[in-house]
């Protein structure tokens, strides 16, 4: 099968060529988004043979990459597109489960809460109570068996993608993800993988770095999608599921 990995990049100069040098022990074809970076990424990216690069001037988003890999993918006739971090949180190592997952779904999502863990020493507190929040809302609207809502190790089925339409740029795009693939009926499957945190002084940019602030965008994501399913209520209720509520 024809796969691409695509890796969003933004400011990961010391962790790009060992991550991309991993890559290539399972898939050929990779694809590195520079979402803006200040330090030397791009450079160092540009340096890898076999990496085609997308590249923006300034930082464009999480959301905006991840919606731009799944347009590369599409265009070039890839059969799977494989996305996972650049910065040290996602093994290439587990490529391979994804790839097996992924013969069996539409979307094979990575779930670091599957394997033995401790909150607070693995996982920030806050940032683990939200994503659980947000996990939670997810299950209740779609019904989909997730345990990690935001895990960006994912595998996807491009002819499933072609039938998408994501808008969100930032760090909210998979919540949009979830309530799409949900009202297109696609088969959703988790994959566990590591849980590695990384770094926990890295900040949210902004406003979002407060919770509160950053769990209400989250919802607020949402709702604006939900809302806008209600627009298309007979598409819906014809493809047999249940018509989105107006709110989380």
């Amino acid at each position: 099968m024809r796969t691409l990995v695509a890796l969003p990049v933004y400011n990961q100069e010391k962790n790009i060529k060992d991550i991309v040098s991993r890559v290539k022990s399972f898939a050929s074809d990779i694809l590195v988004l520079n979402d803006g970076s200040t330090d030397g990424s791009l450079k160092l990216s540009s340096t890898i043979d076999g990496v085609q690069i997308l590249s923006y001037h300034r930082n464009r988003g999480y959301g905006r990459t991840i919606i731009d890999a799944f347009r590369y993918a599409v265009k070039e006739g890839y059969e799977h597109l494989i996305t996972l971090d650049s910065d040290g949180q996602h093994k290439p190592e587990e490529i391979p489960l994804f790839l097996e997952r992924i013969l069996y779904c539409d979307i094979a999502s990575g779930s670091r809460f599957l394997l033995p863990f401790n909150v607070g020493k693995d996982v920030p507190a806050e940032r683990y109570a939200i994503n659980m929040e947000m996990t939670k809302i997810i299950r209740r609207i779609t019904k989909y068996q997730l345990t990690d809502a935001f895990c960006g190790f994912k595998a996807y089925r491009v002819e499933a993608l072609k039938k998408m339409n994501l808008t969100e740029h930032g760090y909210g795009m998979p919540l949009q993800l979830w309530i799409q693939a949900w009202r297109l009926g696609l088969r959703i499957l988790e994959v566990p993988v590591k849980l590695i945190y990384g770094d926990t002084t890295v900040r949210f940019a902004g406003r979002l770095n407060d919770p509160a602030i950053r769990l209400a965008y989250y919802k607020k994501v949402i709702e604006k999608e939900l809302k806008r399913g209600v627009l298309k209520r007979a598409l819906v209720v014809g493809a047999g599921l249940k018509p989105a509520p107006t709110s989380a």
